[in-house]
């Protein structure tokens, strides 16, 4: 399996929105859909960029993060731990962690505003053919020089790592 495969690839966001759909050769993939960059596969994807547009409903946050390259549409789930909205993987948690997640997630969420620079971690998705990152950590930067950082380690990494071929078994 190729190593990216398990890291949150730092991706800027005209790299992001350039990744293709890879359908699984077998079908329907348990994992989720698959998108690949230059024939790599990623499932997750870490950006840096300030909160342009915030959409709070019931149960999810929906914001752009724009990081100068391009706008990623990120997606906060805030309702999937709630006892109506459990499935049967979370009904065999300890009730205290749901509880501290619902928490963790609802203050996520209240850190996300409008012109602050946030660090976004999570899945690769799509949701009505539009690429989105479903957000496992969102972290508001205090350092102003985040998003440059970010930036040169994109580049360091596209370069070093993300462009070269998956190693062979």
């Amino acid at each position: 399996m190729d190593p990216l495969a398990r890291t949150f690839v730092k991706l800027l966001a005209f790299d992001f929105l350039s990744l293709r759909y890879q359908p699984h050769p077998h079908g329907f993939c348990s994992s989720g859909p698959t998108f690949s960059r230059k024939g790599r596969s990623i499932f997750r994807a870490e950006a840096v960029g300030v909160v342009v547009e915030r959409e709070r409903k019931e149960g999810f946050l929906r914001f752009l993060v724009d990081d100068g390259t391009g706008c990623i549409p990120c997606i906060l789930w805030l309702n999937h731990l709630s006892p109506s909205n459990r499935s049967s993987y979370l009904a065999r948690r300890n009730p205290s962690d749901l509880e501290l997640a619902a928490k963790h997630a609802a203050d996520q969420a209240e850190g996300v505003q409008l012109g602050r620079l946030a660090r976004v971690r999570g899945r690769v998705t799509h949701f009505r053919g539009s690429l989105q990152i479903t957000v496992s950590c969102v972290t508001i930067e205090r350092d102003p020089n985040a998003e440059i950082l970010h930036w040169l380690d994109c580049i360091r990494l596209a370069t070093q790592c993300y462009d070269q071929p998956p190693p062979r078994r």
